[in-house]
């Protein structure tokens, strides 16, 4: 999921989630698999059928991205795919998906926004040490925890420090919710109506911030938005959480053997 939501768009994209922290109890075997997933993808002409890896957007993209990723590498991380100019595209500027593993806090590619198709991976043994990795940064736009216990899915998106949240699920939009981050990911909200200072009749349920003020079941997903107070606090405030809920596993994108 990880993968394909740091991959989209070439990563390109402001809620890019490019930093997985993953359990250890199954890190092994999940990175084997995602990285042969990743080598499957298609690097090519995006106007050529088929493909789901086009260029990143100039060649001063281009090179910045692969000065961060050479960076990482002699600072100790191991690049376990990726990285490079695919062998078959001799010009344009096109970057492999590239997951990293063996990275530290204080490198330059995990506290830096890439904007670029690179996934940085790191490990976990407790559900505070997740929570203390994935909020120790400066950034706090978007943010996806996947996993069966709904209950510590719920507990994690209200500990989370993210404007969104993404419950087995990641990147869904929905111009009713509200959209924005928090920390240096900037202030205020847009989209939606959830944050007009005359909004009424809102639940008295608890709920993140504050209260539950809309839940929303639309195919297969839930939407919620907690917020503190009327007004100003409610624009600078409000959280969203989309909950995936569809018996289909992959319910938003499509299974990778179907790529």
């Amino acid at each position: 999921m990880d993968c394909i939501c740091c991959f989209w768009t070439n990563g390109q994209i402001c809620s890019a989630t490019s930093r997985l922290i993953v359990h250890e109890r199954i890190a092994k075997e999940f990175l084997e698999r995602l990285v042969k997933w990743t080598k499957n993808i298609k690097i090519s002409d995006p106007l050529e059928e088929g493909c789901r890896l086009g260029p990143v957007v100039s060649g001063g993209q281009f090179e910045k991205v692969l000065k961060l990723i050479s960076t990482a590498k002699n600072e100790g991380a191991t690049i376990l795919c990726g990285g490079v100019r695919p062998e078959h595209l001799k010009s344009g500027f096109f970057v492999e998906p590239t997951i990293i593993t063996n990275v530290t806090t204080s490198m330059q590619i995990w506290r830096e926004e890439v904007f670029g198709p690179v996934l940085c991976v790191k490990t976990f043994s407790t559900e505070e040490e997740a929570l203390e990795l994935a909020n120790d940064t400066h950034y706090g736009l978007a943010a996806a925890v996947i996993s069966n216990d709904l209950e510590r899915c719920d507990r994690v998106s209200k500990s989370l420090q993210a404007g969104i949240v993404w419950i087995n699920c990641s990147q869904p939009c929905f111009c009713q919710a509200p959209w924005g981050g928090n920390k240096r990911s900037g202030f205020g909200r847009e989209l939606g109506e959830w944050y007009y200072p005359d909004y009424p009749n809102y639940s008295i349920t608890k709920w993140a911030y504050g209260q539950l003020l809309e839940l929303s079941l639309t195919e297969g997903w839930l939407v919620f938005a907690g917020f503190a107070h009327r007004g100003l606090d409610n624009y600078l405030c409000v959280k969203q959480v989309t909950q995936h809920i569809s018996n289909e596993p992959w319910g938003w994108y499509r299974s990778p053997s179907k790529l």
